[in-house]
């Protein structure tokens, strides 16, 4: 989709600090960080939100949370960290393309919203 913010950065319309590069998936560093650490993880495919979601997505999700694992440990978030996907604008989903918040290298607060 040629308006979406991220499809564009997957494409590389637009530059991000990219951390993670693979056919299905990307991440790069946020642009506002919340955390030392907050990274967001997409799909290429664009797929608007976790309630666009279908049994054909298994692998990708798959692939999406090995990629999230593995730059947990590359970021050394061994204190623990935090995955956050918002669905919906009352959610704060800001950008309507599936994405995956990375947070941690500091103690996270509960409840978030």
């Amino acid at each position: 989709m040629s308006d979406c913010l991220f499809c564009r950065i997957a494409a590389g319309a637009i530059d991000a600090d990219v951390v993670h590069s693979s056919e299905g998936v990307m991440a790069f560093r946020d642009v506002s960080p919340k955390a030392p650490t907050h990274l967001l993880v997409i799909p290429r495919e664009h797929v608007a939100s976790v309630a666009d979601l279908t049994a054909s997505h298994e692998g990708l999700l798959v692939e999406m949370f090995d990629v999230i694992r593995s730059l947990a440990g590359r970021e050394s978030l061994d204190g623990g960290y935090r995955v956050v996907t918002n669905v919906g604008a009352d959610a704060g989903q800001s950008v309507d393309h599936l994405h995956f918040h990375l947070l941690g290298g500091r103690a996270l607060g509960w409840p978030p919203g």
